[in-house]
């Protein structure tokens, strides 16, 4: 069993190869290259603290799985541009209408600050026919931000675990950030509210042998109800109810969130 003592000397060991060299938290945070919009969503998404209890350091190479449109990528980039590598493991160019659009976004994002972005490395994972191209057991650490909901819709949760575990080194770890529901739930009722359990996110990642490792209560928020009449999307930043309603579910905030980190064994 990898014991979590292991992973934090891991991390250590990291920064120790990359001599003088930290993480610039302040010119991934508060750089040009983000919007106030996206800004504004750190109070809720608390990127430093999630990133540095997945054990984000100095020289790792990271896979930042299903980017959308690339909230993350903007703190990861500038984060491992001098001190790493970032895969951008995004949709397929012949995934359909909605992968092409997402895909679109991401790459002109990506392609307006080629300063901040320039070294990142954009890859295909969206089984089964584009499974990213990553050599197996050279990632460090993966990551994926509220995505294990649309992998069940699509019916590729266990194939996008499998594809992720097998591009991790031995002791490499998965962070996953997913709006977290009651284990009660059926898979159906997962996939319309965007809600997962951690037990079945737990029970996708063993699948594949990933063990978890720590859980971190820095996502959550007790004042979600999780009962809106249209899933975490009724919540900010979507509002889907529109004007129904808004001042509530903005005095909610956005939804409740399991951050869940595993590890591939190093045995």
């Amino acid at each position: 069993m990898f014991k979590r003592q292991g992973f934090w000397l891991a991390a250590l060991l990291f920064c120790g190869n990359v001599t003088g060299a930290d993480l610039n938290w302040d010119a991934a945070l508060n750089g040009d290259h983000r919007s106030e919009s996206n800004r504004a969503r750190d109070e809720y998404r608390h990127p430093k603290e999630t990133l540095s209890f997945f054990g984000l350091a100095p020289g790792m190479t990271v896979m930042e799985v299903s980017p959308g449109g690339g909230w993350y990528t903007e703190v990861l980039a500038p984060l491992l541009k001098d001190n790493g590598t970032l895969i951008a493991a995004h949709s397929s160019v012949n995934g359909g209408s909605y992968a092409r659009r997402s895909l679109g976004g991401f790459l002109k994002k990506l392609g307006e600050k080629d300063d901040v972005y320039g070294s990142v490395q954009v890859v295909a994972l969206q089984p089964p026919s584009a499974l990213g191209n990553v050599a197996p057991e050279s990632v460090d650490l993966a990551v994926a931000f509220r995505n294990v909901h649309s992998w069940l819709r699509a019916d590729q949760a266990e194939m996008m675990f499998t594809a992720i575990a097998e591009t991790l080194k031995p002791g490499g770890v998965l962070g996953i950030v997913q709006h977290r529901g009651s284990e009660a739930l059926t898979v159906e009722q997962m996939k319309n509210t965007a809600y997962v359990s951690e037990e079945k996110v737990i029970e996708l990642a063993e699948l594949v042998g990933l063990e978890l490792d720590g859980r971190s209560e820095v996502n959550a928020n007790p004042k979600d109800t999780k009962d809106h009449p249209r899933g975490v999307w009724t919540l900010p930043p979507s509002l889907a109810a529109g004007d129904t309603d808004r001042d509530r579910y903005v005095s909610i905030g956005e939804s409740d969130r399991m951050t869940l980190r595993f590890v591939k064994s190093a045995e």
